[in-house]
């Protein structure tokens, strides 16, 4: 069944259905725009909510960002953001998908409609031009018959009249019969016209019109399915994200269940524990026999006498409750107790000899630089490394300052401890293994032996020590995996000792990067290993 045979005679109720049918289109439309927004709204909030209560704005030297509870916390917020942002992905696709997709379509089906409507038009129009072509003809066709028909009684009296002259006569009859003729062609003209009338009609009912009528319920049926499809994607939109967010949900129950509260007791102990003896019982003062001065085990101090003594431990009885004021902080730490002291000095000690080893291994690097330069003027002026050599030099002296002060003297290869601040701390003698290597004022290598004396092997040639220590990593060290690859741009001849010759456009692997020294360790595929400037190649590390 179908509108133009079912629907032939309703113009106006077709026309009504499909105008409510764009209606809804843009009415869904506007539904899931005020959706999209609802989603943006609540992922908004969820973020700032998010933002506004995640504890990494704090340091994260903070005592509570180790405990787990805190981290679990942490783990939520982030879970939380990451939800919000599946919910703005909800509405950036639901507009992208039914929004802008819709309101394209129904562009597109609004013009096609008003061009259907506008064939409907025209045809109604043809016949009404048709209709009123008919009725002219038809009563042009009454009058002009009813003309002949006087025309023909005037004729017929005229002709009885016994007065009447034969002109008369003959004028009446030839007036009749010309009304007569004219009336005729009237006659035939109204047929001509009614049968072309019948035809239109015909046409315009039983073809043009069913035609347009099956057009537009074509359109609407794509209308309906379109809107459809849009309904499947408003569910579908969400349940394509709903795994994601059901991960961050999952993320949410494992963060909980990470939360383990004896750790985090032992982790309050770690951090908090003073190293505070407990204090001793006081003895009895009997003031009948004088006073008595002993000293006291306690390791809180040893009071003087017994007025000192009955008042320092007054105040200690409430010194577990009472407010204490925020300590000054000082560079020994001193203001901490004796436990969390030690392991504060422990850690600057430790960022301090790396620092250290940065600074030695920048040295090194910068005097390899300067003998290749010596040796090889073409690639660089030695001169130009001073500036850094020299501040290079005044790091590492700073940095051997702040050892001193700490726990290290470094006079050998090994930070020794000494009566320094972690020594009063009660700080272990943990040692931490550096290079100590210095450069004179003309960039030559200083070496120490660890007995702290100088080394004779620092007399040797310069030009057989450049690479000495390169050698000596290839005869200790397993081949590494290569990290990338590099391809040559010039030749090098690799006439120094530790470098590798190379031709231009040859393939090597690449097994240690350039340490800011200007050279990249490479490896053949027999084997051989060495140094080249990394100037002179092209390089492409693996992912």
């Amino acid at each position: 069944m179908d509108w133009g045979t079912e629907l032939w005679d309703q113009y106006d109720i077709i026309e009504k259905h499909t105008q409510s049918g764009l209606e809804l289109v843009e009415k869904y439309v506007k539904f899931v725009k005020e959706r999209t927004e609802i989603e943006q709204n609540y992922a908004k909030q969820l973020r700032n909510l998010s933002k506004k209560y995640n504890l990494k704005r704090t340091s994260k030297d903070e005592p509570e960002c180790r405990l787990s509870s805190y981290q679990s916390f942490l783990d939520i917020l982030n879970e939380m953001n990451d939800y919000a942002g599946q919910r703005e992905l909800i509405a950036e696709n639901m507009m992208m998908n039914i929004c802008i997709d819709l309101t394209k379509y129904l562009q597109e089906i609004k013009q096609e409609r008003k061009m259907y409507l506008m064939e409907a038009k025209k045809a109604q129009q043809s016949l009404e031009s048709t209709y009123k072509q008919l009725d002219s003809s038809k009563k042009r066709f009454e009058r002009e018959w009813r003309e002949a028909e006087r025309a023909a009684l005037y004729a017929e009296k005229t002709d009885q009249d016994i007065n009447a002259t034969k002109a008369d006569v003959e004028k009446a009859k030839q007036q009749a019969h010309m009304r007569a003729h004219i009336a005729e062609d009237c006659k035939n003209d109204y047929a001509a016209q009614l049968q072309k009338y019948n035809k239109e009609q015909n046409q315009f009912y039983f073809n043009d019109m069913p035609l347009v009528f099956n057009k537009l319920q074509d359109l609407d049926e794509r209308r309906v399915r379109k809107l459809a499809q849009g309904y499947i994607l408003f569910s579908d939109t969400e349940k394509h994200v709903m795994p994601i967010i059901g991960k961050c949900l999952e993320g949410i129950t494992k963060a909980g269940t990470n939360v383990n509260e004896r750790n985090d007791s032992m982790v309050v102990i770690e951090q908090n524990k003073s190293g505070f003896e407990r204090p001793v019982d006081l003895e009895f003062e009997d003031y009948s026999q004088g006073i008595n001065r002993a000293s006291s085990d306690s390791s809180l101090g040893t009071p003087k006498g017994p007025l000192e003594l009955l008042s320092k431990n007054r105040s200690k009885n409430f010194w577990l409750f009472s407010k204490r004021s925020k300590p000054t902080v000082t560079e020994d730490f001193g203001h901490l107790p004796p436990e969390q002291r030690r392991k504060r000095l422990q850690q600057r000690l430790e960022e301090i000899c790396k620092e250290l080893q940065k600074e030695v291994d920048q040295s090194e690097a910068l005097g390899k630089m300067k003998d290749v330069y010596e040796k090889n003027p073409q690639m660089g002026d030695p001169a130009s490394l001073a500036s850094q050599i020299n501040q290079t030099s005044q790091n590492i002296e700073r940095l051997r300052g702040e050892l001193n002060k700490y726990e290290v003297t470094p006079t050998s290869v090994f930070c020794q401890s000494d009566e320094t601040w972690l020594a009063e701390a009660g700080g272990r003698g943990d040692t931490l293994r550096y290079k100590t290597h210095t450069f004179n004022n003309n960039g030559a290598h200083d070496a120490h032996s660890p007995d702290g004396a100088h080394s004779d092997e620092s007399t040797a040639d310069p030009s057989q020590a450049i690479y000495a220590e390169f050698d000596d990593d290839f005869e200790d060290e397993e081949l590494t995996a290569p990290i990338g690859k590099c391809t040559a741009m010039y030749n090098f001849p690799g006439a120094s000792e530790g470098t590798i010759s190379m031709q231009e456009g040859e393939v090597l692997a690449v097994v240690e990067e350039d340490k800011g020294d200007g050279w990249t360790r490479v490896r053949r595929s027999n084997g051989d290993e060495g140094y080249i400037p990394t100037s002179y190649v092209t390089i492409a590390l693996n992912e």
